[in-house]
């Protein structure tokens, strides 16, 4: 049991500091606001100030953090058993303490209140959560994580039962077919295997939320975070598979005729016809608006030339999502259309068979179930009929009403990612003998699982109140944004730290943990550097 000596945090105290964090973060925005402009903010003041602006950004998220950690505790209420107490406790106090003192944003820069000339006075009650954080509680949590059955399945989720059970259902599909399997085709660089994919079409995952009308299951953007996670947990390829698919159906959603709607979305809710999205140019990076690949129109439709890169899953896929220039005179996002670009799967001795298209594989650290591709396009033909909504000079903003849930999808992924660390990491100290005792008895080791679990609960919890926004057709794009910054830092964090209780058998390619690290370190480049996240975070929070 807890130790009566030490502070615990009851949720109706961690919801009465809020009001002060609230102040804090306004007194934050308006200072930063000050300096870039007032009301109408100057874009290049705003980039002379990026540290600053970043700084803003991370502590929203704090704030942001700990908001819904405390509302998780709130609707768990006289459910709460020790482990959550243990959770609420140790991360309102290690989150108020780096809010005071210092939010790492990478390993070597901080955002702290002194960079936006603010700063903070915390309430009694504050000063005494902040507290909450002490060798006896992380040892506490550790214990209590290592007698469940060795796993570091820790306390509960506050989601329903029907998602629950939905997490059951994928939990142990990823424990039988994935984790046994995911390490040999990460070491072998191979594609996910087509008879997994079968498995996951037959699971529904294809079309968890597309609407039954479409063939879908019609389900809630929740149940795809649930389903991402714990897919993403076996391995993170097999749980991207459904986000490929999530995404084009979206764009179809928001941006099709009725004519695209009925022809695309039951195809890809069954998993007949796998998508892929192309997006990205060599020398553009996050600036999707001044994309060079353009689409010409001709008699029979339109023809596409040009170069993307860091395309997913390019090669057995059987349409593109693809974004070119259609007004050639324009050099931002107003030009751009969205084409869904049906080509035909290939294989390996000929992987983009397709006349009018090349490619070439991009070699890669982790990720690697899916393959990145270099791709080339020469006169590539796609049909008058296969132009998104039917009108050119659209691409942008129907990408753009997709990012909300791309981001949630990708804070979900890096849930599971830091979830597998978590385990891996646990069952490692559990079964690692030193000094005739094992890893987890030593209290670095155990500390260090104690703030995976916690940290992974704030980001799961910060995500699932993203996907309710979502799910409840509010906009959460500041929330998904958050959640995306914040669940990349935490994979990446679990994964470095597992390793290092790994010792150097996690340097070795046999553990699985080695796959672990290079797989969590995407998340923070990919759906928006952290950088770029942080940065969108900023103007949103300036109005």
């Amino acid at each position: 049991m807890l130790d009566t000596r030490d502070p615990v945090l009851s949720p109706s105290t961690a919801k009465a500091i809020l009001p002060e964090l609230d102040a804090l973060l306004a007194r934050a925005t308006e200072a930063l606001r000050a300096r870039v402009g007032g009301a109408k903010v100057d874009a290049a003041a705003l980039e002379q100030e990026q540290h600053a602006a970043h700084a803003l950004s991370w502590i929203a998220t704090y704030v942001e953090s700990l908001t819904q950690l405390s509302a998780w505790a709130d609707r768990l209420g006289d459910g709460m058993a020790e482990i959550e107490q243990l959770i609420l406790t140790i991360g309102f106090g290690e989150y108020l303490t780096q809010l005071a003192g210092g939010i790492p944003m990478s390993q070597t820069e901080f955002a702290r209140l002194s960079d936006l000339g603010a700063d903070w006075q915390p309430s009694d009650a504050a000063r005494a959560a902040m507290g909450g954080n002490t060798p006896a509680a992380r040892a506490r949590l550790a214990a209590l994580m290592q007698d469940n059955h060795g796993r570091a399945t820790f306390g509960v989720t506050g989601l329903d039962e029907d998602l629950e059970m939905i997490r059951d259902q994928f939990r142990r599909y990823a424990d039988d077919r994935v984790i046994p399997n995911a390490h040999g085709w990460h070491l072998r660089d191979e594609l996910i295997p087509i008879e997994i994919i079968r498995e996951l079409a037959e699971l529904g995952v294809f079309g968890l939320t597309i609407p039954e009308e479409f063939g879908g299951l019609g389900l809630s953007k929740a149940s795809m975070v649930v389903v991402s996670e714990e897919l993403s947990r076996g391995y993170i390829g097999v749980g991207s598979l459904g986000t490929r698919s999530e995404i084009a159906a979206e764009l179809i959603l928001v941006g099709g005729t009725p004519e695209q709607k009925q022809q695309w979305l039951p195809r890809i809710a069954s998993g007949e016809i796998l998508p892929t999205a192309v997006f990205t140019e060599p020398n553009t990076g996050s600036d999707l608006g001044s994309l060079r690949t353009r689409a010409v129109r001709t008699t029979e439709g339109w023809e596409i030339t040009g170069n993307k890169t860091w395309i997913t899953h390019a090669a057995r896929t059987h349409v593109m999502t693809l974004l070119a220039r259609t007004e050639p005179d324009t050099t931002d996002w107003r030009g751009l259309s969205m084409f869904l670009a049906e080509k035909t799967p290939g294989n390996d001795a000929d992987p983009f068979p397709t006349p009018g298209m090349t490619g070439g594989e991009i070699e890669v650290l982790g990720y690697r179930g899916m393959k990145e591709y270099e791709l080339g396009f020469d006169g590539f033909r796609v049909k008058a009929d296969n132009l998104l909504g039917g009108q050119p000079g659209q691409g942008f903003k129907q990408l753009m009403q997709t990012f909300e849930s791309a981001r949630i999808q990708t804070a979900a992924r890096a849930i599971g990612v830091a979830q597998s660390a978590l385990e891996l990491g646990m069952q490692y100290a559990l079964d690692r003998k030193q000094f005739g005792k094992p890893l987890i008895a030593f209290p670095r080791v155990a500390d260090k699982l104690a703030l995976m679990a916690v940290e992974i609960m704030i980001a799961r919890q910060l995500t699932y109140h993203s996907a309710w926004q979502k799910d409840h057709d509010r906009r959460c794009d500041l929330e998904a944004g958050m959640a995306k910054l914040l669940g990349a830092r935490v994979a990446w964090s679990a994964a470095d730290n597992a390793l290092q209780i790994h010792g150097g058998n996690g340097f070795a390619l046999e553990y699985a943990i080695s796959r672990v690290l290079c797989d969590a370190r995407i998340l923070n480049i990919f759906e928006g550097a952290a950088e770029i996240q942080a940065q969108v975070i900023a103007r949103r929070l300036l109005g």
